[in-house]
């Protein structure tokens, strides 16, 4: 199984995202929107996982218990080589320590952080294939948006199932603040 850790978006922020890609698509665009059910903030990927490890995962993340706190959506962005279009995640004091926490958490079940610098975003769309797909996404990019932010009151573990229409999530686990 492939498994994940992250935050699911309030009801109220999923309906802004809406009505900002509704603005955005075009029928030729060439791109995969995620569908909305399956937006989150990601936490930790943890990626190849036995039944053992998730149990492990599961066990080890009820044992924090952070407080509440805020998220705030940034400008949204692209990462031109992946061929993805995101809205950012304001990094906060509490959403870093989290994260922190979380990936201290599941090296106990065999897993290790990532190299790179942690960089929360939201995924609303993956380019089909190479090109100038995202350059035309970029120019109907007009404005900066404003989002509305939100209180994190949960975490879930997520189990990934990949298909090439586009990942669907089933959670594994769910951890309150």
């Amino acid at each position: 199984m492939r498994l994940f850790v992250g935050i699911p978006l309030a009801n109220e922020l999923t309906s802004e995202l809406e009505t900002f890609i509704g603005q955005l698509r075009a029928p030729d665009d060439q791109l995969r929107w995620s569908a909305p059910a399956g937006w989150h903030i990601t936490l930790q990927f943890l990626g190849s996982a036995s039944s053992e490890q998730c149990e492990c995962v599961k066990s080890q993340l009820a044992t924090l218990r952070p407080p509440r706190f805020p998220i705030q959506l940034v400008s949204p962005g692209f990462f031109d080589r992946a061929g993805v279009f995101f809205v950012g995640v304001a990094v906060s004091p509490d959403l870093a320590a989290l994260q922190s926490r979380v990936v201290d958490a599941t090296q106990a079940c065999g897993f290790s952080s990532e190299d790179r610098p942690y960089h929360p975003h939201i995924t609303l769309a993956r380019a089909k294939r190479s090109g100038s797909t995202l350059t035309r996404l970029k120019a109907r990019l007009r404005s900066q948006p404003r989002f509305s932010g939100f209180i994190a009151r949960e975490f879930l573990l997520y189990e990934s199932f990949p298909d090439p229409c586009g990942s669907r999530y089933e959670v594994r686990g769910s951890f309150s603040f």
